[in-house]
């Protein structure tokens, strides 16, 4: 089975929504968030969505792709082999309930790989008044899939992250993960997929059972983070990243790493990873960037 690298920019159909508070708090409460800033509409300023609930928001574009794909030569049947490789999320404007946002979507990349050929979608999203809000670039796995040349990407690809740093962790904190959250993440999130909550469809595709999502990994990590980080407000965050490597098993439990610490200019990198009981690592190469000067990050979150 191949693919073909010229369908590089092929564009999605629009998608629309309006974010509600339902949705936002929902994800925050999902991955045991606390902080008022996610939940307290009385506050000033309101409520905030969670720095990874973008990926709540083009779920159903990923979930709907025939929907939204504009070339009829894409091999859609091919995309069933998909996993979750990279996530890329950058938030240039804070996300909030009440945001009506348009999502154009295009085929970022197709890149051959060594366990077959890498796929990303870029989402962009808007507000109603044309305002940037997130960029996401999603990278997708086709596992046994041949990319025919030698690939292509559009200009604007997230670099990829250096390697992870070496030596002991800044800190660490372990994270039990209780046996029902996946089936509370995929309530709460709407991203759904039978992977997280179906044992015998999980074992029908040759896992021992259900599996966690990849992105409520992610945003336990940067809840993590966050909590660590005390005087960082959510919205200051600008970037989080990370590429999948291992799956996590509900009853079992994870441990968040600090790796390093950097800033330049007025800007916080926050290098992790996250590994499983067994040592082994289920997130690598992660990412989460915050501003030090804005005023949102003056307020209490």
């Amino acid at each position: 089975m191949n693919i073909d690298s010229a369908l590089v920019g092929t564009p999605l159909l629009p998608y629309e929504t309006v974010l509600t508070a339902r949705q936002t708090t929902n994800f925050a409460a999902a991955i045991g968030e606390h902080a008022a800033c996610y939940f307290d509409d009385t506050r000033p300023g309101g409520i905030f969505a969670h720095p990874v609930f973008p990926v709540a928001v083009t779920w159903p574009i990923t979930l709907h792709m025939d929907r939204y794909l504009r070339d009829s030569r894409f091999p859609l049947e091919l995309m069933a082999m998909q996993v979750h490789h990279t996530e890329h999320i950058a938030l240039h404007h804070p996300v909030r309930p009440g945001q009506t946002l348009t999502v154009a979507g295009t085929v970022a990349a197709i890149l051959p790989h060594r366990a077959g050929t890498r796929v990303v979608m870029r989402y962009a999203a808007a507000d109603g008044g044309g305002r940037p809000v997130f960029t996401e670039h999603i990278g997708a796995l086709l596992r046994g899939v041949r990319c025919s040349d030698d690939g292509r990407c559009l200009p604007g690809l997230p670099d990829e992250p250096p390697p992870d740093p070496s030596g002991d962790p800044a800190w660490q904190r372990k994270i039990d993960i209780d046996p029902v959250l996946p089936y509370v993440y995929d309530g709460c999130s709407d991203i759904v997929f039978p992977i997280h909550t179906s044992p015998a469809f999980a074992r029908d595709v040759g896992l021992p059972g259900i599996i966690l999502q990849g992105t409520a990994t992610l945003a336990l990590a940067v809840r993590t983070l966050l909590d660590r980080e005390s005087a960082v407000h959510p919205s200051a965050v600008t970037e989080v990243a990370c590429r999948f490597t291992g799956m996590v098993f509900p009853g079992s439990s994870i441990t968040v790493r600090l790796r390093r610490r950097s800033a330049a200019d007025d800007r916080v990198t926050l290098t992790f990873d996250v590994i499983d009981a067994r040592n082994q690592p289920v997130l690598r190469k992660g990412q989460l960037v915050y501003r030090t000067t804005t005023k949102a990050n003056e307020e209490n979150p």
